[in-house]
């Protein structure tokens, strides 16, 4: 009795197998202690199929961070709207929520591991720095705030961290409702810009 045949994917789908597969190995063991054999028996493909698409395993963590620096800004970016930045708060907190949500090897894969060479550390730093200017970008395009020059950038990166390790919280308590965190966040920002005016 003759085998079915397995139906080849296409090669973007192929792709994004193993990129889902080598994100969540690179979140639970870090870049150092994943190895390629790993990430191409979790995405079923053979190892030649995945060196067809990654030079290596630096290659792919390295377009694994790439990718994420470039998702980075859409949850900033709600429909254009007058609405001051306190009103429009909850629906951008939310969808950043989701996004660390729908990603959370990818925030991980940022935030939490330290491993890997110099290029990759320096890759990381500057998906960090990404988010740090996304946020300054946000704040300064606000006409109704008034925060003084020189609290502009640490008002950023304290929003930026603050953000970064309440993720990392609660991807280790997933049972925490994504609202509650919404909602504790807004509370939390509209004081500090309240404040900084």
């Amino acid at each position: 009795m003759s085998r079915p045949r397995r139906r080849r994917l296409p090669t973007d789908e192929r792709r994004a197998l193993i990129e889902d597969a080598a994100a969540r190995l690179f979140a639970e063991r870090g870049y150092a202690a994943t190895r390629l054999d790993e990430v191409a028996a979790a995405a079923h493909v053979t190892k030649p199929v995945l060196y067809r698409h990654f030079d290596s395993k630096q290659a792919l963590y390295l377009a694994l961070l790439a990718k994420h620096r470039e998702q980075l800004p859409r949850f900033v970016q709600p429909a254009a709207t007058n609405e001051p930045l306190a009103e429009r708060l909850p629906a951008i907190l939310d969808g950043w929520f989701a996004y660390v949500q729908e990603r959370p090897y990818a925030w991980k894969m940022i935030f939490r591991d330290t491993t890997g060479d110099s290029e990759i550390q320096t890759v990381r730093r500057a998906v960090q720095e990404r988010a740090h200017v996304v946020l300054v970008e946000l704040l300064q395009a606000q006409p109704e705030l008034s925060i003084r020059a020189q609290e502009l950038e640490p008002m950023a990166e304290l929003l930026r961290t603050a953000m970064a390790g309440l993720a990392l919280w609660w991807l280790d308590h997933p049972d925490v409702p994504r609202s509650v965190l919404v909602e504790l966040v807004t509370r939390a920002t509209r004081g500090l810009l309240q404040t900084a005016q």
